[in-house]
C-alpha cells in the first residue's frame, strides 16, 4: 500500500470496486497519513475519526450489496472550515467562533453524503477567508508541503496543502478572489473556481456574497471533474443558485477539440517572475503545437481589478460579519459589563488584525459620505470588467494567464505588508468580479523546487471546456505525478 495516498480517485475507486481494499482500510490509511505529516504541515484544524470510520463502514456495506452511490463512494474528502457540516466545528479559523458547532449541513455537504464520500475533518484557512497565505488563521500556520518554510497560499491553504501532502485525495475550498486557484498553484495541484451560481453557497460562511464560490481541489483534472459533478447543481435554498443543466464532466475530458485560446496582454506585465513567465510560455507553445489557435487579446480594465475587488469585497464583508456580535452565537467577551461592551469587546478580542482591517475599510466605503465615491463607482467599473470578458469571448473560447505573478513566498515575507499581499491576487480577482470559472493547473517547477501554475478562464458554465483543455496539457506532462517528500 506504499504511496496509496498519492493515487488518483479513479485508481482508488477501482481498487474499492475490485475489493482489493475496503473503504475502512482506505480511510485508516489516510487517517494515519494525517497523523504522520500533520506535525509539519498543520493543514487540519480537527478530525473526527469515529464518524469517518462509520461512514466508511456504511460505504463498504453498500458496496457489498451492489448499491454504490457514485465514484466518490468510500473516498475520503477534506472540508475547509468555512463550510457547514452538522455536528462538526465551524470556526472559520477565528477565535470568535472557536466553540461553534454547526447545527446543519451545507448543500455541498449533503451532496457529498449522498455520493457516499467519507468526510474526515476540517481544514485550516485564513480567518473568515481573508488572506492569501493562511497566515491569518487564529489557530495555526499551515505550511507548504514542497518546502515547509513557504506558505501554501490562501485562503484555502489547508485544503490545498492536505491534498498536496497526500492527507486526502480530494478537498473543498472557497474562492472569493483567488482562494482556490492561488493555493492550488502554490501546492502544485489542480483547483477550480466554478461559475458563480453553479455550486450552492447555502451553508458557506459568507465573506463577500456576490463573489464567493465553493470549489474542488484534486491532484489531477479528472478527479477535479468527479468532485465538481457531485457538488454542482441548482439549490432552492440559495437565491443565487442557477438552474442550468449539469453535463457529465468526465465525458468531456477526452473530447479534445482544439479551440481558440486568448492571451491577455494585461496579464503578462513586467511584474511576473521570469521562471513563471517561461513556464507559461512553454504551456502556450504546447497548445499551439497541438492545434489550438493562440489569439492575442486585451482586457483593458484589468489594472482596476484589484482596487475594485477590495472595495466590493470589504464592503460586503463588513455587512456579513456584523452578525458576529457576541450576543447570538459567537464567543462573548468575559470583560463585558453591559450590552455595548459585549458588542465592542467581543469583536475586538475575537477578530484578528486582517479581519478588523477589512471591516473598517468596508464600513468606510459604505458610509454615506463615501458610498458614491467608492462603492458605487467600483460597481460601475466591475461592470466594465465583466464587459471586457464578454467582448473577449466573442473571439476566443478560453483565456490563459498566470495564476499568480510568482511561486509561493516564504512564511512571514508579506504578512506585515497588506498591500503587497493583496497583489498576490492580481491575476485571479477579475474572474470573481465577472462571475466566470477559473482553473489552475501546474505547468512546471522553479529552480527552488516550488510549483508553477497557469490559469484557464472560461465562459460562464463552460467548466467542461476548461477541464478538457486542462486535461490535454496534463496528459502530456508529468507535473501532477510529482510528489513532495513529507513524512
Amino acid at each position: 500500500m506504499e504511496k496509496l495516498f498519492f493515487k488518483s480517485v479513479e485508481d482508488l475507486s477501482k481498487m474499492l470496486a475490485q475489493k482489493s481494499i475496503s473503504s475502512v482500510e482506505l480511510t485508516r490509511i489516510f487517517l494515519q497519513r494525517i497523523k504522520t505529516v500533520e506535525p509539519k504541515v498543520q493543514a487540519f484544524l480537527s478530525l473526527d475519526e469515529e464518524k469517518s470510520l462509520r461512514q466508511a463502514e456504511a460505504s463498504d456495506e453498500r458496496r457489498s450489496k451492489g448499491q454504490v452511490l457514485s465514484p466518490l463512494d468510500g473516498i475520503p474528502v477534506g472540508m475547509k472550515d468555512v463550510i457547514a457540516e452538522k455536528g462538526q466545528p465551524l470556526t472559520c479559523a477565528s477565535k470568535i467562533l472557536e466553540h461553534y458547532v454547526s447545527p446543519y449541513d451545507a448543500t455541498v455537504t449533503e451532496r457529498l453524503h449522498r455520493a457516499g464520500a467519507v468526510l474526515v475533518g476540517r481544514l485550516n484557512m485564513d480567518e473568515f477567508a481573508m488572506g492569501s497565505s493562511t497566515e491569518n488563521s487564529a489557530c495555526q500556520k499551515t505550511r507548504n508541503p514542497w518546502n515547509l518554510e513557504y506558505v501554501p497560499g490562501g485562503s484555502s491553504g489547508g485544503s490545498a496543502a492536505a491534498v498536496c501532502a497526500g492527507e486526502v485525495p480530494l478537498a473543498l475550498g472557497s474562492d472569493t478572489g483567488g482562494s482556490i486557484r492561488q493555493p492550488a498553484l502554490c501546492c502544485g495541484i489542480t483547483g477550480l473556481k466554478p461559475t458563480y451560481g453553479l455550486v450552492s453557497r447555502y451553508g458557506l460562511s459568507a465573506l463577500a456574497s456576490s463573489l464567493d464560490q465553493i470549489g474542488p481541489f484534486a491532484r489531477n483534472v479528472a478527479d477535479l471533474g468527479l468532485l465538481l459533478q457531485v457538488i454542482a447543481g441548482h439549490d432552492d435554498r440559495d437565491s443565487t443558485s442557477c438552474n442550468v443543466e449539469i453535463p457529465n464532466y468526465s465525458q468531456f475530458l477526452m473530447k479534445q477539440q482544439p479551440c481558440r485560446i486568448g492571451i491577455p496582454k494585461e496579464y503578462f506585465s513586467d511584474g511576473i517572475d521570469l521562471e513563471v513567465r517561461q513556464a507559461i510560455e512553454n504551456a502556450i507553445t504546447f497548445y499551439r503545437k497541438n492545434g489550438y489557435s493562440i489569439v492575442d487579446i486585451s482586457l483593458p480594465h484589468t489594472p482596476y481589478a484589484v482596487p475594485v475587488y477590495y472595495v466590493v469585497m470589504t464592503a460586503e464583508a463588513s455587512s456579513n460579519l456584523a452578525r458576529f456580535d457576541g450576543i447570538r452565537y459567537s464567543s462573548r467577551s468575559s470583560m463585558a459589563t453591559n450590552a455595548t461592551d459585549i458588542y465592542f469587546k467581543s469583536r475586538e478580542e475575537g477578530f484578528g488584525a486582517e479581519v478588523k482591517r477589512r471591516i473598517i475599510l468596508g464600513t468606510y466605503v459604505l458610509s454615506s459620505n463615501h458610498l458614491d465615491a467608492y462603492y458605487v463607482r467600483a460597481q460601475k467599473v466591475r461592470t466594465r470588467i465583466r464587459e471586457d470578458f464578454a467582448k473577449a469571448f466573442e473571439t476566443v473560447d478560453v483565456i490563459l494567464s498566470p495564476t499568480s505573478p510568482t511561486t509561493a513566498f516564504k512564511l512571514g515575507e508579506k504578512i506585515n505588508d497588506p498591500l503587497l499581499m493583496y497583489l498576490s491576487d492580481i491575476h485571479t480577482v477579475s474572474i470573481n468580479l465577472a462571475g466566470l470559472p477559473g482553473l489552475s493547473l501546474p505547468c512546471g517547477f522553479s529552480k527552488a523546487g516550488l510549483p508553477i501554475g497557469f490559469q484557464l478562464i472560461g465562459k460562464a458554465f463552460h467548466e467542461s471546456e476548461l477541464l478538457s483543455v486542462a486535461h490535454q496539457f496534463e496528459r502530456a506532462h508529468d507535473f501532477v505525478q510529482r510528489f513532495p517528500i513529507v513524512s
